[in-house]
């Protein structure tokens, strides 16, 4: 791992892949959500969500029962958490919405949600942020179509559905991580879903490594030092204490 070697200051994109141990389907591979049930992507797009009550009952429903919220993190969540408390200057730029990293350990704060979080739900009208648990009980006991109970307007987990722009403070803040850590690694995502994908290219384009983990090809291998196709849940652990071990060596650390 020569490529390793000096980086103090880290940034990781973590998609889907990387919560697949933990039981939690990605979206495009072989058992994936949209692999299996190309239609349920509808429910997951912005415009048809908001427009269609139906649309928004099967959205409910997916999410009731959704694999997520029992779910514990896995190796790979744990190995960063175990990073950060190494020393090393890690931030984790999660596309995922399921909480893990932050449950493994992971300092909230250092870890940013570019497609926001399942476990809030927002008012789409005025704005009110409550625990999904609420929404989820009412959504239980018979209501397909909850609404605020402040304002009446529609309520959606507060995550980014397709055709819904990102934060753009938050993606802001992403790409100047991107841009200021030596070393990318990016870890069970696609690549395919911009503009998160080209946290890669900026972090390349500022003249830092790129290491991508996935067991598929993605867009953006041609631009990275090295791609591993092994277990993220194998991979990154080593990676992870690789990284640490130059800090137990002597190796300076930035804040």
């Amino acid at each position: 791992m020569s490529w390793a070697d000096g980086a103090t200051r880290v940034a990781v994109l973590t998609g889907a892949g990387t919560s697949t141990d933990s039981g939690i389907p990605d979206y495009r591979g072989p058992s994936g959500v949209w692999t299996r049930d190309p239609a349920l992507a509808d429910a997951f797009t912005h415009r048809s969500f908001l427009a269609d009550p139906a649309v928004r009952a099967r959205f409910w429903q997916t999410y009731l029962g959704h694999a997520a919220w029992q779910a514990e993190p896995n190796p790979a969540h744990r190995a960063l958490a175990e990073l950060e408390q190494s020393g090393v200057a890690v931030r984790v730029l999660t596309q995922n919405v399921d909480g893990l990293h932050q449950k493994a350990g992971s300092s909230p704060r250092k870890v940013l949600e570019l497609h926001g979080t399942m476990h809030e739900v927002v008012c789409t009208g005025c704005g009110t942020r409550t625990p999904s648990e609420q929404t989820l009980a009412r959504v239980a006991a018979g209501d397909g179509d909850p609404r605020c109970l402040d304002c009446g307007a529609i309520l959606k987990l507060a995550v980014v559905l397709f055709g819904q722009h990102l934060d753009a403070a938050t993606i802001g803040h992403a790409e100047r991580i991107a841009a200021h850590s030596q070393l990318m690694l990016a870890v069970g995502s696609s690549l395919q879903v911009e503009p998160v994908a080209s946290l890669c290219a900026v972090a390349v384009n500022a003249g830092n490594r790129l290491v991508i983990v996935n067991r598929d090809p993605t867009p953006y291998d041609d631009l990275a030092v090295e791609v591993i196709r092994e277990p993220i849940g194998t991979a990154l652990p080593q990676i992870c204490a690789a990284l640490a071990a130059q800090v137990d060596s002597g190796a300076p650390t930035s804040p």
